[in-house]
């Protein structure tokens, strides 16, 4: 999945950005409301982890503003203001869920990873297709009952392959999604990233390039 980390406290910015990295998500950062709003209308994201307190244009006119345009991301407000009150009044600008400062990360992962499947179609919890099994929340895949060993990015090109439940997914939609924007678009990053999955995948082959078209899973 990919996330928008919008909080003007750069270490803080950093650390929650490089834990939600380690857990397999890509991961952009914006320390103020307006280039927050820049990134939002340029990239696709899943979830938006959104600091109240934001200088420049505030957190909540941010929030405002995703929720009336035709952003899929879902908004997790982050913030010191714990308060029922605060909590009432941020579920009533247009976010998705409330999380106070400070917080468990272990408690943040999770709701960013519910929030994520409340921005797509609905799907299992564990993917499924053949003797191919994906556990997104417990970061794990096997195939036969054999743990396979991927890379984040393997897995995220997996379970994007797999939540397509067989239709084509495009190079260009897996580097969006599976990737930040310091992501170089010409690359083969994708290409490469895919070859690698087939290897570790093993035989027979479960991923199909389709022409000028993408990738799907068998």
């Amino acid at each position: 999945m990919r996330v928008l980390v919008v909080e003007d406290h750069e270490e803080l910015a950093e650390t929650v950005a490089s834990g939600l990295r380690r857990e397999g998500m890509a991961v952009d950062l914006a320390l103020d409301g307006a280039t927050a709003l820049e990134r939002a209308e340029v990239n696709g994201y899943d979830v938006v982890v959104l600091d109240r307190d934001l200088p420049g244009v505030h957190g909540d006119q941010v929030c405002r503003t995703l929720a009336r345009g035709d952003s899929r991301a879902r908004v997790l407000m982050l913030t010191a203001s714990g308060a029922v009150a605060d909590r009432v009044a941020g579920l009533g600008l247009g976010a998705d869920d409330y999380l106070a400062k400070p917080f468990v990360f272990a408690e943040l992962v999770a709701r960013i990873r519910a929030l994520a499947r409340r921005a797509q179609p609905a799907l299992p919890p564990v993917l499924v297709r053949g003797e191919l099994r994906v556990d997104p929340a417990r970061r794990e895949a096997t195939r036969a009952g054999a743990r396979l060993p991927l890379s984040p990015k393997e897995f995220a090109v997996l379970e994007l392959l797999l939540g397509a439940q067989g239709a084509v997914v495009s190079s260009e939609e897996l580097l969006e999604r599976g990737w930040d924007e310091a992501a170089d678009p010409f690359s083969q990053t994708v290409k490469v990233t895919v070859s690698r999955l087939r290897r570790k995948l093993g035989v027979p082959p479960l991923i199909e390039t389709v022409d000028r078209a993408g990738y799907r899973i068998r």
